[in-house]
């Protein structure tokens, strides 16, 4: 089981890298934007922060395929053996192609159903990240497209993982686990929250 933070906070990765078995770090343009840090300084650091450990993944932004492989190229010159996030639209289908062939690791990202995941997958992705919170906000079942994704993975395309993403709760990040998930990226305030429980700490205090 692989276990990703999903932020661009080089503090809270150094903080947390220290009590928690992590396996790198996720970002999205979103978030290295709210860090306001460019991307080129931001993921040097956070390589540096998981003790130079561990695999970092960083999002194209462009809307063509031949846009995104060159955004790609660039990414991975700032580290060397960075996953590439691309979004599963057509063009992002066609770019993870071109990706798999030039040997660059990818994964499929904004999946909101298990057959675009599997599409991403069979197009060689190395991960695919559904949205587990975003797909309940538009009335659908995020763990249950997980578990059917995870199933069509296993059936088509066994050398794809599932990387869940988009979490507001832990109880929501268990779910995932509790369904088989292989990799999970919870960002920081579940993360917290999963470490610091209210009854936990009041017990400690009650020992001491």
């Amino acid at each position: 089981m692989e276990l990703y933070l999903d932020t661009a906070d080089v503090q809270a990765v150094k903080r947390l890298a220290r009590v928690l078995p992590l396996a790198g770090v996720t970002t999205n343009p979103s978030i290295v934007a709210s860090g306001k840090i460019p991307v080129n300084e931001v993921l040097p650091a956070l390589r540096e922060a998981l003790g130079n450990k561990g695999r970092l993944f960083a999002q194209v932004m462009a809307p063509q395929a031949d846009r995104m492989v060159e955004e790609a190229q660039k990414l991975r010159a700032m580290v060397d053996d960075l996953v590439v996030k691309v979004p599963v639209t057509a063009e992002g289908l066609a770019a993870i192609k071109q990706l798999k062939t030039m040997g660059i690791p990818t994964l499929g990202t904004a999946v909101y159903g298990a057959s675009q995941g599997l599409l991403a997958a069979l197009a060689g992705a190395e991960y695919i990240a559904p949205y587990v919170n975003r797909v309940d906000a538009q009335g659908g079942d995020g763990i249950q497209t997980v578990k059917d994704l995870q199933q069509l993975l296993k059936l088509h395309a066994p050398g794809a993982k599932v990387l869940a993403a988009s979490f507001k709760t832990p109880r929501q990040a268990l779910a995932c686990l509790l369904a088989g998930c292989e990799s999970i990226t919870l960002p920081l305030d579940v993360a917290e929250q999963i470490i610091t429980t209210p009854a936990v700490t009041a017990a400690v205090e009650k020992f001491e």
